[in-house]
């Protein structure tokens, strides 16, 4: 992993004075790209919801677990990862190229900081292909026109939206960009969403609403209907829209609990 200070350019535009999202969501996760201006965010945040690192490390999970499908039983072999955030395990390509190594992958963040750290992302098994494109998730037309430089897209291709569409203030602007990108994928081709809910834990919305009021970029909790309406025209996959932990579990694996992460894959017909 490449440490923050290396990319003397891009650190001149990443503020190390201020917490800042995708690096709290690295350090719950377990990770070594934060700064300690983000460690005392994170721990400020569990103080009042302890759950938020169950919450990180069951959507990386959940990301797991559907690229594993995608690949093994589904025959995809292409990915287009919108809103990557910053490298840890088990990345996309690090667990579709596991699988099958021909696998091509095309990673999207216009985050500074994602992009000083693009080069832990740009690595890949011979027999495939891993690119990152800086793009915002409100643009999907420079998204799929740089996405397609290494994707081809007649070819059946997964769109993995992981945690980011809670951050479009709009719902149905995000409904809009998952509509727009889905279109531009053939016949046969997946989505994968999962994000932030509420209706299930009233103490982590508590405590992510005061984190949206702190001046933080702010991420917004949607109903289990509004996550599901991003498959509307979809097949979902068994089990629908559920919270993460209940998505196909692994084999052998503890009860899951249910948590205010809901997330299904759908496939266009």
């Amino acid at each position: 992993m490449t440490d923050p200070e290396t990319s003397s350019a891009a650190h001149q535009t990443i503020d190390t004075s201020v917490p800042h999202s995708a690096r709290i969501w690295n350090y719950w996760l377990g990770g070594k790209d934060n700064y300690p201006v983000d460690e005392q965010a994170g721990d400020a945040y569990t103080a009042v919801f302890p759950g938020i690192v169950t919450i990180a490390r069951s959507s990386r999970a959940f990301l797991r677990r559907t690229i594993t499908h995608l690949v093994t039983e589904a025959g995809i072999r292409q990915f287009l990862d919108v809103g990557t955030g910053l490298p840890t395990a088990e990345n996309t390509h690090e667990v579709a190229q596991r699988l099958a190594p021909e696998s091509r992958i095309v990673y999207v963040d216009n985050d500074p900081l994602v992009l000083a750290h693009a080069r832990a992302l740009l690595t890949s098994t011979p027999e495939g292909a891993t690119a990152y494109v800086d793009a915002d998730v409100l643009d999907p037309k420079r998204i799929l026109a740089a996405a397609a430089e290494t994707l081809d897209f007649s070819r059946p291709t997964a769109l993995i939206l992981s945690n980011i569409l809670g951050h479009v203030a709009d719902h149905a602007t995000a409904r809009a960009i998952v509509t727009d990108l889905m279109a531009a994928l053939p016949s046969g081709s997946y989505l994968a969403v999962n994000d932030g809910s509420r209706g299930v834990d009233p103490v982590f919305e508590q405590a992510q609403d005061a984190y949206n009021e702190s001046g933080a970029v702010p991420y917004n909790l949607r109903s289990i209907d509004e996550i599901t309406a991003y498959f509307d025209g979809l097949e979902l996959l068994e089990p629908g829209v559920v919270s993460v932990p209940l998505w196909r579990p692994d084999a052998g694996s503890p009860a899951p609990d249910m948590i205010g992460e809901h997330g299904g894959v759908g496939r266009k017909p």
